[in-house]
């Protein structure tokens, strides 16, 4: 093979930042999904793969064809250095580089998972420039193993397909048409996958519940183009407030929408739910068919809890619902807040 017929990100003048590189992720806690995701997502020539199921690990990982895998060490229901043997055993992830993702810096944990297979260990969460410096050069290191092999082309374009085919699974399963926020469906599979983490580390949960005061109305008076308009703009008003890697803004459904604040006390959630009504109100968007104003705005209703086994998941979802229906009793354009929850499974 001539270094000509080479793809450009093999050829020996490309430097690092022109190798593709694809990362699989394998970590059963969303919030260090959508961490790692959003530390990656403005690196050139980076794409990022998401497993949280701990039994798909291996079948995902063949199907994917990373350039590295980030391994967490602890999940429920599978060892992590079980996978590590079980990549290292299959013909055809034996070869891809692991990194081993650890919440402690232990030698003897390090020692056995370089033993297992491992090429690198790391404590979560690791410094940005850090992580992407070792994802880079482990990357760098098994592509220029497949640069003995012009099978890379086709590697690269199955990736390229496989990636154009996620994205757009992701957008049609995890997004709002209108808002761009993450669905109902995909606000479902995150709440369920907080409460359980939050039960595991016996931590609070909030959920804001948030409606848009006299929606109805508006679209009366201005039409629904007019409607889906300030439906856009309250859901970036929410985007912008769930700043940390954990929180999810959702449309709940119509002009409903939820905010997932996964440790977080009541004293925070009637903060960050005031500080969206607050914005939403100096947003001044006309609205003169409003009950309670001349402009759009909004009620929220939150709730927190510590979840407990005999505890269902859709009670702090009833509570958040419930403080905002006071919200909507005792005048609109305001915040109610309800602690704990009452509904046991």
């Amino acid at each position: 093979m001539n270094k000509t017929s080479l793809p450009h990100a093999l050829r020996t003048n490309a430097s690092p930042i022109d190798y593709a590189v694809m990362v699989l992720l394998v970590d059963d806690q969303a919030m260090v999904g959508e961490a790692i995701r959003r530390a990656l997502s403005g690196e050139e020539n980076i794409d990022f793969h998401y497993c949280s199921n701990p039994d798909e690990a291996l079948k995902v990982a063949e199907q994917t064809r990373p350039t590295v895998i980030l391994q967490d060490l602890v999940m429920p229901g599978i060892d992590g250095l079980s996978l590590v043997r079980q990549y290292r055993a299959s013909p055809v992830t034996k070869d891809i580089p692991i990194i081993v993702l650890s919440t402690k810096e232990d030698p003897a944990v390090k020692s056995e998972a370089f033993s297992a297979g491992a090429n690198d260990y790391l404590v979560k969460l690791p410094d940005t420039i850090e992580l992407v410096a070792r994802i880079r050069y482990h990357s760098r290191s098994y592509l220029n193993l497949l640069q003995r092999d012009e099978a890379y082309r086709a590697l690269r374009e199955s990736q390229q397909q496989l990636l154009e085919t996620n994205l757009e699974l992701q957008r049609l399963t995890h997004s709002d048409g209108l808002t761009g926020l993450a669905n109902r469906r995909y606000f479902d599979e995150y709440f369920g996958a907080e409460w359980r983490r939050a039960l595991r580390e016996q931590r609070e949960l909030a959920l804001l519940m948030i409606d848009v005061d006299n929606f109805k109305a508006y679209n009366d008076t201005y039409g629904h183009i007019a409607g889906d308009d300030v439906l856009r703009r309250v859901a970036q008003t929410l985007a912008a407030g769930a700043v940390r890697p954990a929180d999810l803004a959702a449309r709940f459904g119509g002009e409903e929408f939820v905010l997932v604040l996964p440790g977080t006390t009541v004293d925070g959630a009637a903060v960050m739910a005031e500080k969206v009504r607050g914005q939403i109100d100096v947003l001044n968007i006309p609205h003169t068919g409003s009950a309670n104003g001349q402009h759009v705005t909004i009620s929220v209703g939150g709730a927190t809890v510590v979840p407990r086994t005999n505890l269902v998941s859709t009670s702090l979802i009833e509570a958040a619902d419930f403080a905002l229906y006071r919200a909507k009793q005792n005048g609109k354009n305001r915040v109610e807040m309800q602690v704990g929850t009452a509904r046991v499974g």
